[in-house]
């Protein structure tokens, strides 16, 4: 579900900076750096030669350590135009490795939803309940959120490319125990790990695309990348359906193994290290060994703390974001029920088409074709939304306000109570599917222009803790998304079909005002925000 952030000169603390510690051990000097003081004196910046005979531009930097010495460091940055710098890559490439993310987030999304049309072939198999067997979805949701608290400041710190690989390989073995499980306890333990390692591109891939496009570039990239969560989960059924039907519920799972085992090779053959920082710091080692001057250094080279700091700052800064920044808590929670709607439709679907029109699982699979047609004309309209951002920015010099970025959400997320409400009072038995089918399409493409405009402004406004900021999304935005499936079926059968919609309609309806409020108010919460962007480079 990842442009560099730009990168304004931060202060070398911890706290302000997302720049993180690497391994500054080069195999044959260990590089010794003294604790950052607040006040370091810019001397002079000098061109180096690499071995490539390029120039490397370096700032000569007297750093003061905690005994009141003085050392000289070179500290590597980015030249004008260097071709290692993931904003400088070929658009060509930047849109490989952006499509590539973008389908293993997809891949992510399917393999949530896709199990759902055998759920009851799974509560048969092992003699359990429906709800017990709805937990293969509800764990495996919930892991969306637990491992981005981990691994997302992890990929801030080691790079995003050691990341992506070791937790997404880990999720597709998990694969294997599940589609061979000889019981319910092997399955949902699985199914929990696999949702934990497999989460990681859900959270980090926001910080990748900011780490490769800039700016101005960002609204189709990120269109594609927040499609990609709403996609994954609608095809899930409309295969699984089918799949179920024909194979039986354990090639669900062996459908999610040859999908996500492909795109892990492609993710190995295609995605590189993106984060300028990481890059940086291998930049600063290669020179240390080719000039034997231990004195060149990456920025975050300089970044000295101890692992408990580490884990402090940013293991729990999504969790300080959640709960302290009104931007990232409001928008969480709209993102949280927008998902928890769309899992709730995996339930509610085939309580109106399977127990009340007597269509087969396939069947209503078919009936979120609808709602794909709307994510896919969301998409369609993206670059022309773009666009008129572009037009919007260039009225300012620098960056514009983040609060540009809520236009299109403004605009459209009133298609999806309409959307919903249209779902509830046509949803009666006797009346034609097609009321029911349709409703999918106005709710499709408010999911893409409300998402989309959701992680532009949270990457606009957290630019150095964009990664953070978007793993506290999804923390919640899982948990909740997780839960709804439990008691989707009680509802709609305590409140009837038309009002546990028309319920779900009335929420979305007031979560319409949210943008609308930070359109009007965003920029005064920003500037008394200790994490948001100050938009100066």
């Amino acid at each position: 579900m990842e442009e560099s952030m730009p990168m304004s000169q931060p202060k070398p603390s911890l706290e302000t900076s997302n720049h993180g510690r690497p391994d500054v051990n080069d195999g044959s000097k260990a590089l010794e750096v003294p604790v950052v003081s607040s006040d370091i004196d810019d001397i002079e910046k000098e061109p180096a030669v690499n071995e490539k005979g390029q120039v490397d531009d370096h700032e000569l930097k007297h750093i003061e350590g905690p005994d009141g010495t003085s050392k000289a460091y070179k500290v590597v940055r980015f030249r004008p135009g260097d071709p290692e710098d993931p904003k400088n890559f070929p658009k060509a490439r930047k849109w490989l490795i952006t499509l590539t993310l973008s389908w293993v987030c997809f891949s992510v999304a399917f393999s949530s939803a896709v199990i759902t049309p055998g759920i009851l072939g799974v509560a048969a198999h092992f003699d359990v309940s429906e709800e017990v067997a709805l937990l293969t979805v509800t764990l495996f949701v919930m892991g969306f959120g637990i491992g981005p608290l981990i691994f997302s400041p992890l990929s801030e710190l080691y790079g995003r490319r050691i990341i992506y690989l070791t937790t997404f390989g880990v999720a597709v073995v998990f694969i294997i125990p599940c589609a061979v499980a000889k019981n319910i306890q092997t399955l949902l333990v699985c199914r929990a790990i696999g949702g934990i390692a497999i989460s990681v591109p859900v959270a980090n891939i926001g910080g990748s695309l900011a780490d490769l496009w800039r700016p101005e570039e960002r609204g189709v990239p990120m269109a594609a990348f927040s499609a990609a969560p709403f996609l994954g989960p609608v095809f899930g059924p409309l295969i699984g359906g089918f799949t179920y039907e024909s194979l039986g519920w354990r090639w669900l799972y062996y459908l999610q193994l040859i999908v996500t085992g492909a795109l892990y090779v492609a993710m190995i053959l295609f995605v590189p290290e993106t984060y300028a920082p990481v890059i940086l710091s291998r930049r600063a080692k290669k020179l240390r060994k080719t000039t034997s001057d231990d004195c060149y250094v990456a920025e975050h080279d300089l970044m000295h703390h101890s692992f408990g700091h580490i884990a402090q700052v940013y293991l729990t800064r999504p969790l300080k974001l959640l709960f302290t920044e009104p931007i990232v808590t409001l928008m969480s929670l709209y993102a949280a029920i927008l998902y928890g709607l769309l899992y709730m439709f995996f339930v509610a679907y085939p309580i109106v088409f399977q127990e009340g029109k007597g269509y087969s699982a396939g069947i209503t699979g078919l009936m979120f074709l609808p709602l794909t047609v709307g994510i896919s004309v969301g998409l369609v309209f993206t670059p022309f939304v773009n666009r008129h951002y572009l037009s919007l920015r260039a009225k300012y010099e620098g960056l514009p306000p983040p609060e540009l970025r809520l236009i299109p959400m403004i605009s459209a997320s009133w298609t999806i109570p309409m959307g919903v409400f249209i779902f509830a009072w046509t949803s009666y038995p006797h009346l034609s599917w097609v009321g029911p089918c349709l409703s999918g399409f106005p709710i499709g493409v408010g999911f893409v222009f409300v998402y989309n405009s959701f992680n532009n402004y949270i990457v606009d406004s957290y630019q150095h803790t964009a990664a953070s900021a978007l793993a506290a999304k999804t923390l919640i935005r899982s948990l909740w998304g997780g839960s709804t499936v439990l008691f989707t079926t009680q509802m709609y059968h305590n409140l009837g079909y038309q009002w546990g919609s028309s319920l779900l309609g009335f929420i979305a309806l007031v979560c319409c005002l949210i943008p609308l409020g930070f359109y009007r108010y965003g920029a005064a919460i920003r500037k008394h925000s200790k994490y948001a962007y100050s938009g100066e480079e």
